[in-house]
C-alpha cells in the first residue's frame, strides 16, 4: 500500500529544493508544493502520532488500519512488541547542528517518564541508526582518551573551561582509569558560568581566526560558534568525535551515547520514541545533570563510531544493530534486470530514493515504483520489482 508521509519544517532543516526531504516528498507526490524559502528537515514514515503516515487510497492512517489489522505485523513481532510498529523510519535534512544529546535506555525511560513526563513524553528507549544518503557529518562518542588529552594540553581555552585540577587529572589518567575524570571534566565544562563561556569562546575564535591555517576542529567551532554563538556545545567537540560519512556509510547510536548530527542528508530508524535529553547546541530545554550521569564515557576512535552493514546477496545489503526494534535493507536493482526482495516477517515500509520501475507483490496488480514513493508490506509480503531502465533502482527497506 502507498503511503503518504509527513513532513517536518524544523528551523534546522535545509531550505526548499535543496533538501533530500522536499526533493523525495515532491517526487513521491505530484500534488506536493516545496516553498523555496521553507524549511524542509524530516520526513517521518510510520505510526507515530506526532506525524502519522496516511494509506494513499483510503485516506485511512497506517496506525488505524494496523490496529484492525494487526496480523499483518507478523506473529513475532507482535509477541515483542505488542499490537503496534515497533519502529519509526525518517529522511532527515541537516542544514543546520541538531543539539548535542543522549538516550536513555529502556529501563532509564521508564524511570525518566514516570518522574517527569512532560518533558519525558514516554517510557520507550530509542536506540537509532543513520545512513548517510549524501556526506554527512556528525559528531559521535568520545574521542580516544590520547586526543581529549592532547586538546587540554594545547587548548588553553578549553582548559580554563573545565578547570586546571580537574584538566590534570584526566591529563594524567590512563586507559584503564580514565572514565571518571572523564565524566567530571564534562560536568565542570557544562556547569561553568556564562561569563566564563561567553569570555572563553571568544579568545578561541580570536585565535582560530587569526591561524594561516585551520584543521577540521577549527573549521567545526567557528560553524558552531557562528550557528550556536554562547552554547557550551562549542566546546563539547573537543571531547567527542567528528565523524563523516560517505554514502551508504552509517552510524547506530545505543543507548547513553553522546552525539549530534552537523549536516547533510540520512536515512535514519529508530524505535518508536521521541525520548532525548539535551545538553547543548539547542534553544530547548537542557538536563545536564541528567545527561552527564547517563552517559557511557567510553573512549574510541571515530572509525569505530561507524557501523558495518553486512551484503545478504547482490541485491541486498543489511543494516542490523543489536537491538530487536529494527533493522533496515538497502536493495539495488541495477538497469535492465529483475529482482524479488526477501521477505520481511515482520510489516515494512519501503522508500525508493533513487530510479524508477515496476513492483509486483503477491498477485497484486504492477505498481509503479520510483524515486519519493513509499510503500507498507504486511508481514512475509514478496515484493519484485522489474527495473527496465539503464539506472539503477535504490530503495531502503525498515523492519523489525
Amino acid at each position: 500500500m502507498e503511503l503518504d508521509c509527513t513532513v517536518q519544517n524544523y528551523a534546522w532543516g535545509k531550505i526548499g529544493k535543496t533538501s533530500e526531504v522536499a526533493s523525495l516528498r515532491e517526487g513521491g507526490d505530484p500534488n506536493f508544493q516545496v516553498e523555496e524559502t521553507a524549511p524542509y528537515a524530516e520526513l517521518w514514515m510510520g505510526t507515530h502520532p506526532n506525524g502519522p503516515s496516511v494509506i494513499r487510497e483510503t485516506g485511512e492512517t497506517l496506525q488505524s488500519y494496523i490496529s484492525q489489522n494487526p496480523e499483518v505485523l507478523g506473529a513475532s513481532s507482535r509477541k515483542i512488541f505488542g499490537d503496534n510498529l515497533p519502529f519509526l523510519f525518517k529522511v532527515l535534512s541537516v542544514k543546520k547542528a541538531l543539539s548535542i544529546q543522549a538516550h536513555p535506555n529502556k529501563e532509564h525511560a521508564l524511570q525518566l517518564h514516570a518522574q517527569r513526563p512532560e518533558i519525558y513524553k514516554d517510557a520507550n528507549h530509542k536506540p537509532e541508526m543513520a545512513i548517510a544518503l549524501t556526506p554527512f557529518e556528525g559528531l559521535c562518542g568520545f574521542r580516544p582518551l590520547s586526543e581529549i588529552q592532547d586538546n587540554l594540553k594545547k587548548i588553553p581555552q578549553l582548559k580554563a573551561m573545565i578547570g586546571a585540577e580537574t584538566c590534570d587529572s584526566l591529563i594524567n589518567s590512563n586507559e584503564e582509569n580514565y572514565s571518571p575524570m572523564l565524566k567530571i571534566a564534562l560536568q565542570d565544562l557544562m556547569m561553568a558560568s556564562k561569563d566564563r563561556l561567553t569570555s572563553e569562546l571568544m579568545h578561541l575564535e580570536q585565535e582560530i581566526r587569526g591561524k594561516a591555517h585551520m584543521n577540521a576542529d577549527d573549521r567545526l567551532f567557528l560553524q558552531l560558534c557562528s550557528q550556536y554563538p554562547g552554547d557550551v556545545g562549542c566546546f563539547v567537540l573537543y571531547l567527542v568525535n567528528h565523524v563523516s560519512l560517505l554514502p551508504g556509510e552509517a552510524m547506530f547510536l545505543g543507548p547513553n551515547l553522546i552525539h549530534a548530527y552537523i549536516s547533510g542528508d540520512c536515512i535514519e530508524c529508530m524505535a518508536c520514541s521521541d525520548n532525548v535529553v539535551r545538553a547543548g547546541l539547542t534553544p530547548k530545554l537542557i538536563d545536564v545533570p541528567t545527561l552527564c550521569e547517563m552517559l557511557d564515557y567510553t573512549c574510541k576512535s571515530g572509525e569505530e563510531m561507524k557501523f558495518e552493514p553486512k551484503p545478504e546477496s547482490p541485491v541486498t545489503t543489511l543494516y542490523k544493530p543489536s537491538v530487536p526494534d529494527f533493522a533496515v535493507a538497502k536493495h539495488t536493482v541495477a538497469g535492465g534486470s529483475c529482482a524479488t526482495l526477501p521477505d520481511q516477517q515482520s510489516a515494512s515500509i519501503m522508500l525508493v530514493v533513487q530510479g524508477s520501475g515496476l513492483g509486483f507483490g503477491d498477485g497484486l496488480e504492477s505498481q509503479e515504483v520510483k524515486r519519493g514513493k513509499v510503500f507498507f508490506l504486511k508481514s512475509g509480503q514478496l515484493m519484485t520489482i522489474e527495473n527496465k531502465r539503464d539506472e539503477y533502482i535504490c530503495i531502503f527497506q525498515a523492519f523489525c
